[in-house]
């Protein structure tokens, strides 16, 4: 049981704080206004949780090598493919499936389809790294003492069901996205943002 509580702990933590960090990211360097850079209406990005979660086993994986330098650079090339793989599934996911592009890489030099570029992947292996050597050591001891804490245990499932829900409605969109635009791809935040306006006029 506790495993599960650590597991849904840091995914619930890298959304919310990826969320944060996209927020404040598009608002000085890319879109320069505020905006919900996410798939979901709620204040979390799931696909940072996923990526906490593989540092998270990256992080704390037994590599049986003896020399504890090439053990921390196999970490480190571990960290930065997975953090790509997994922007670049999610990204082709969306893009395939639903017809949505969350972000756009189509300008960077070295892209594949917009959604993965060197330069991206540079500073995923950076936060990757940050993670690993400054964060992993002390978070894995404080959410391992506060998962045995029953009520804890009560937020964390509400916080999750409350993600749940908000994904099946982002899904509910995300389908009637595509029967609206089934011969292009444009962002899905400005399409999420037009329809909020009009729905607003049409009150």
């Amino acid at each position: 049981m506790n495993i599960l509580i650590i597991v849904c702990t840091l995914f619930v933590i890298g959304s919310i704080i990826g969320y944060i960090l996209e927020v404040f990211y598009r608002r000085i360097f890319s879109r320069h206004k505020w905006m919900n850079p996410g798939f979901l209406l709620g204040p979390y990005l799931p696909i940072y949780g996923i990526g906490v979660l593989m540092l998270y086993g990256i992080s704390n994986i037994s590599i049986p090598i003896p020399y504890n330098w090439l053990v921390i650079i196999i970490k480190i090339i571990m960290i930065g493919v997975s953090m790509t793989l997994i922007e670049f599934v999610i990204g082709i996911i969306c893009l395939k499936g639903f017809k949505i592009r969350l972000w756009d890489y189509s300008k960077h030099k070295g892209n594949i389809m917009g959604v993965i570029c060197p330069l991206y992947s540079f500073f995923w292996l950076i936060i990757g790294c940050i993670y690993y050597f400054l964060i992993n050591p002390f978070i894995v001891d404080a959410i391992t003492f506060i998962s045995d804490n029953l009520i804890y245990s009560f937020f964390i499932g509400i916080v999750i069901g409350m993600m749940l829900v908000d994904l099946a409605y982002a899904l509910h969109l995300a389908t009637r996205f595509k029967e609206l635009k089934a011969k292009e791809t444009i962002r899905f935040d400005e399409w999420r943002a037009n329809r909020r306006k009009k729905s607003l006029i049409n009150k």
